[in-house]
């Protein structure tokens, strides 16, 4: 007799099969498999996980797998791409499937589950910018149980059909059907169709029996609103069918039909830093208050988002350098400077009532003085937190805040006290403290100490500002307005961070971007660059700490230069532009491949190309001066730098510190740029750490050193070129950029947009649709090549599109700065003959406005400035004033503000109509209700055309 094995005399398990079916098209050389939290699935190791098997159906590649479970089975799971060695090449997107099997299967039952790869693109509304913000329609519903229970036996003929379907974007107080062929599911009519119930997670649940000879059966999924409105999903009839002639037929279906198919949801938002923002109430500068009174116009104007630059602190320097937003002290404090003093206590004694006041009226200013705003308002603090700080340091708020925060809150106060100390952020400079330690932290900020107060008072500054940000980020998600914050790509080299964490940095390194739109001589921003191989040790931690802390304030997010998460432009610290770099990661020219093509010279391609006919045709009859001062002749007629001047930043420096300085004052910019050219004239620059490596420099045919040389040595020179820029790296930057953004989007809910400017290899925008990342399109720099202005109404679904932005000029000064571009723009984008007004009206305004309302893209955000050119009345101040920032000019002042309060603008209700309706006649969502007033205005606009005449 057989052996029962070791269950024999007791109940056995009742194991069931289960059969997953997956639609799916791989390449070549791919398969799938299912990796879930069960042993069954592999416990998430992918390797162990189910491996799936291609049978082809009709016109599609189903993929199938079977394994048996016990009928009380539960699990979380996810789909892989895997290639012939179980390397993971891509995973859906989303949040990790969840498997309840129906209540009453039985001992060799077969449950079939039918899913729907999860696109990126649809997973982006589970986000919590959509979530919790613009719908949050299931909050209150009441949530039924995972596993549905029969309420009749079944007989052979039976087939249970369960319905899934995710319905992220539901209207509040709306229930979703499956209405179909099928009397069950209402014979199409709407009212009498199957209703779901929700289960969680956006996820609408039913289940039905049906007769074997009743498939197939017909259906779609409907929405029927509070108020009894039915809307039809679109697409295509859905279908269910059983195979008959397996010997194993499928008791169980479960249609897990992904995400209801509805129009795609478009909506739009206002871009316009903190600092810009003008109140009542502010000490000049915008403070985060403000963005209350901010989210109110948004709504008025039909907007779901307000998009802020970065507002971490910044204080390296302490003066105006520091309005650079980018150049972070700390990622993750917030900077004193969005801070309302009024705020921080109800019992501000009157003198400093009146101080106040008084601030308010001398800081009143058209642009923001960043170091009169920021020390007025230190000044104000420290003297309400003498007053008040043991009341405010002993609350259980405060104390919970310094417990969940403490881990970057005591190394940024004791930094800020040390950098005050030693007046310097440089903190190589700081003694036995240039070295971080914890037991050294700990001492610095231990009570008894004489400068304790120091310490608590960045901590109440830290303080108020959370509450002050936490309030404003409450009202928006109240409003239905979504908070979009700005990730930096870099921090400052003399930082908190990289003083407690400095070997997650290439300190010798500096970060930038190389020649594009923005500045034709590249970028050097100054950052050192990362250390990917010590970050991925503790699976990026650093980086999930500033997404889990942006997520406090922001549901929506824009990483900073995305481009450098696949590769960054790297240079070395010695250089003060951006022209000589390398991209890190990058697969580097070899030694072996030239001399295989016959270039054998390197000195003569990697040094400075310096003949005494460029120095002439450079500096004139002053060549001599400048020979003498900074080269040496090391052969007739051939020069190089002298010691002491052969890098950017020494040049700089020999230049104003020379003896011989006298020589050439008032022309020290000349003399500098042309050294500089001096400097750059190379072909290839050699890696410091590997000298048979070399990277092509940026742009080398411009250079007299290449044209000097012969033609074979220039056509291999272009050749390695394009391999090495548009190539050799395109699958190391796509695999470098999927262990590292996925870690980012995966470390909170906040939806992710990338900036996506600039030299843009080809493997970004299939990462960024791949990954669910909105990419940037600005008419006035194109993606596409040999275009000089975007077509917003060919952009693709998956952007952001805007008129202008941050970095460059406002649409109002772009339009007047150049008559010639003008013209080509009315001509091809208005398609216009006629001579285009010189000034950029409102009516021009309206015209560009509305094709970005217009266009597919899901989002439409506007800068302030380029919203208010809609009326006369915004536009008397000078065009050019009103760029935050010139990307050429690395200390560039941030200052800039609106000219008018955000209470006026409240007041002027023909703008916000105007606003309004350009958003709801482009079909984009909006909160609220209806802007009220302002007919006629809107009216007359609506009417207007491009030659002003109605």
């Amino acid at each position: 007799m057989a052996s029962s094995g070791p269950t024999s005399g007791k109940k056995s398990l009742n194991t069931v099969t289960l059969l997953f079916k997956l639609p799916y098209y791989t390449q070549w050389g791919q398969s799938l498999l299912i990796a879930g939290s069960e042993p069954a699935l592999g416990s998430w190791n992918v390797k162990q996980g189910l491996s799936l098997s291609p049978v082809h159906q009709d016109n599609e590649l189903i993929w199938c797998g079977r394994v048996s479970v016990a009928a009380s089975f539960t699990c979380e799971y996810k789909y892989y791409v895997v290639d012939d060695n179980k390397n993971v090449s891509r995973w859906e997107a989303g949040e990790n499937r969840k498997l309840v099997l129906p209540e009453g299967v039985q001992e060799g039952d077969v449950i079939e589950i039918r899913d729907w790869w999860q696109d990126a693109s649809e997973a982006l509304f589970l986000r919590s910018a959509f979530k919790n913000v613009v719908f949050n329609a299931t909050e209150g519903v009441k949530k039924e149980p995972q596993s549905v229970s029969l309420n009749k036996s079944l007989d052979p003929e039976d087939v249970v059909v369960q319905f899934v379907i995710s319905c992220p974007r539901l209207e509040s107080g709306s229930t979703v059907v499956v209405t179909g062929s099928h009397p069950q599911l209402g014979r199409w009519q709407a009212q009498d169709g199957l209703k779901l119930s929700y289960v969680g997670d956006s996820l609408w649940k039913a289940i039905c029996v049906l007769r074997k000879s009743e498939f197939p059966v017909k259906y779609k999924y409907c929405q029927i609103s509070q108020a009894g409105n039915s809307s039809l999903e679109l697409g295509p009839n859905r279908e269910v069918d059983i195979d008959l002639s397996s010997p194993n037929q499928s008791r169980y279906v479960v249609l897990s039909d992904g995400a209801l198919r509805d129009a795609p949801w478009r909506g739009a938002g206002v871009a316009v830093p903190v600092f810009s923002i003008r109140s009542d109430e502010d000490l000049g500068v915008g403070e985060f208050l403000d963005l209350k009174l901010l989210v109110d116009w948004a709504v008025n104007s039909g907007f779901h988002l307000v998009q802020l630059l970065p507002i971490n602190d910044t204080s390296v320097n302490r003066m105006w350098w520091d309005s650079y937003p980018y150049s972070s002290l700390s990622v993750f404090a917030l900077h004193p400077l969005y801070l309302r003093v009024q705020a921080l206590s109800d019992a501000i004694p009157a003198d400093v009532k009146e101080q106040i006041q008084q601030a308010k009226k001398q800081l009143d200013k058209k642009d923001v003085d960043y170091e009169a705003s920021l020390s007025t308002k230190l000044s104000i603090a420290r003297k309400i937190f003498n007053l008040e700080k043991d009341k405010v340091l002993n609350s259980s708020s405060f104390k919970q805040f310094l417990s969940e925060n403490e881990e970057w809150l005591k190394p940024y106060a004791a930094f800020c006290f040390l950098r005050d100390f030693f007046e310097t952020s440089d903190h190589s400079q700081w003694g036995r403290f240039s070295q971080f330690s914890k037991e050294k932290l700990e001492k610095l900020i231990s009570e008894g100490t004489l400068h304790h107060d120091v310490i608590r008072f960045h901590y109440y500054v830290q303080y108020h500002l959370y509450m002050q940000l936490s309030e404003a980020a409450a009202y928006a998600r109240k409003k239905k307005v979504i908070l979009k914050g700005d990730l930096p790509i870099g921090v400052d080299r003399n930082s908190v961070d990289t003083w407690v964490y400095p070997t997650l940095f290439r300190m010798n390194t500096a970060t930038g971007a190389p020649p594009d739109y923005f500045d034709k001589n590249g970028q050097n921003w100054g950052f050192p660059t990362y250390n990917w191989e010590e970050m991925s040790k503790d699976n990026y931690g650093w980086w999930r700490a500033r997404l889990t802390q942006m997520a406090k304030y922001f549901t929506a997010y824009r990483i900073d230069h995305i481009l450098g998460f696949f590769r960054i432009w790297e240079l070395p610290d010695h250089a003060a532009t951006g022209l000589l770099g390398k991209f890190r990661p990058s697969i580097p020219l070899s030694q072996e491949e030239f001399l295989s093509e016959g270039l054998w010279d390197f000195n003569r391609m990697s040094r400075p190309y310096i003949r005494q006919e460029i120095l002439e045709e450079k500096f004139g009859s002053f060549w001599t001066v400048i020979a003498a001062n900074f080269l040496n002749e090391y052969q007739k007629h051939c020069y190089e730098f002298k010691e002491d001047c052969n890098t950017e930043k020494k040049i700089i420096a020999k230049i104003k510190t020379s003896p011989e300085k006298s020589l050439w004052l008032e022309k020290e910019d000349n003399i500098r740029r042309g050294l500089f050219d001096l400097l750059q004239n190379i072909v290839l620059i050699r890696d410091p750490e590997d000298s048979t490596k070399f990277y092509p420099r940026f742009n080398l045919e411009d250079t007299s050193s290449f044209r000097d040389l012969d033609e074979h040595s220039k056509n291999v020179l272009r050749r390695l070129y394009y391999d090495y820029y548009f190539a050799r790296q395109e699958n190391l930057w796509r695999q470098n950029a999927l262990k590292t953004l996925p870690v980012l989007l995966n470390s909170s809910d906040m939806l992710a947009c990338g900036e996506d400017l600039g030299l843009i290899p080809a493997c970004v925008h299939p990462v960024m649709q791949e990954l669910g990342l909105i990419g940037l399109r600005i008419q006035r720099m194109p993606s596409e090549p040999n275009t000089e202005f975007g077509i917003p109404s060919q952009y693709s679904y998956m952007t952001v599109c805007a008129p202008s932005c941050h970095d460059c000029s406002t649409l109002r000064a772009w339009w007047e700065e150049d008559e010639g571009r003008r013209s080509r723009f009315y001509k091809t984008v208005v398609g216009s003959d006629e001579e285009p007004p010189s000034r950029c009206t409102p009516e021009v305004v309206h015209f560009i406005v509305q094709q970005h309302f217009d266009a597919p893209s899901m989002w439409a955000i506007f800068p302030l400035q380029d919203l208010l050119a809609l009326k006369d009345k915004y536009t008397s101040r000078p065009a050019p004033e009103e760029t935050i920032n010139d990307p050429t000019n690395p200390r560039h002042y941030w200052r800039f503000r609106v000219h008018v309060t955000l209470e006026s603008l409240l007041a002027d209700k023909d703008i916000q109509a105007t606003i309004k309706d350009l958003v709801t006649s482009s079909g984009r969502s909006f909160p609220g209700k209806k802007v009220e007033g302002a007919d006629e205005s809107r009216e007359k606009l609506s009417k207007v055309q491009l030659n002003g005449k109605a």
